[in-house]
This record gives C-alpha cells, structure tokens and sequence, in this order.
C-alpha cells in the first residue's frame, strides 16, 4: 500500500503532468479557458479514480455540477488529447449505451514512474 507521501508525489506529479501535457500542447482552435477547465477535470477524474468511482458522464455530471454538454466537451479534448480512453458499455439500467472513461495507461505509467 502507498504510503500518505507517495499519494501527495502521485498528486503533484498528475498535476504537472497534466499542464505540462495541455498547456504545453494546445489543440487547433482551443480556447485558454478550454485547457484550464481540461486541466482541473484532469484533478477531477483523478480524485474520483482514487475513490474507486466509476469515470461516467453521469458521476463526473453530479461530481462537478457542471452541465452534460459541458462535460463531454471537456471530456472528448482529454480523450483526444490521449489522456482518457473512452468506451461504450451498458447503462445503469441494463438497456441503453452508456460511455465509459479510464485514465490512460500512459498518465498513469507517468505517475508511477514519479
């Protein structure tokens, strides 16, 4: 089990990592206010990894507040980005098609590599 400083390195390192990764690498026609929000949905989807939460629209939706569009927005420039990595599975009820996010192994290589 990591111990209570490895968990803070883990936490700083993701956050470099991920200005470094958007700030430093800017899509065509991004906006500033775009890589900020992508930057604090990175810690986001980070803190909610850590809980053992399940990365869906629907989570990071009531964990924000933020609204759906908004949130695929983001989400869709961080699995472009290769930060995420998205697929679709079933929804909570069992009927329709929900998408479903995971940290890329790559981010997540580079945090136990920090």
């Amino acid at each position: 089990m990591a111990s209570k400083l490895s968990d803070r390195w883990q936490t700083q390192a993701l956050s470099v990592f991920a200005v470094r990764e958007i700030l430093d690498r800017p899509l065509e026609d991004e906006s500033a206010q775009s890589r900020i929000k992508q930057i604090g949905m990175v810690n986001i989807l980070y803190m909610m990894h850590q809980a053992h939460q399940k990365l869906t629209l629907s989570n990071v939706i009531e964990f924000t507040g933020m609204t759906r569009g908004g949130v695929i927005e983001t989400m869709e420039l961080l699995v472009k980005r290769g930060i995420l990595t998205e697929s679709l599975g079933k929804n909570s009820q069992g009927r329709g098609v929900a998408r479903h996010f995971e940290l890329s192994s790559r981010l997540l290589d580079n945090l136990r590599v920090s």
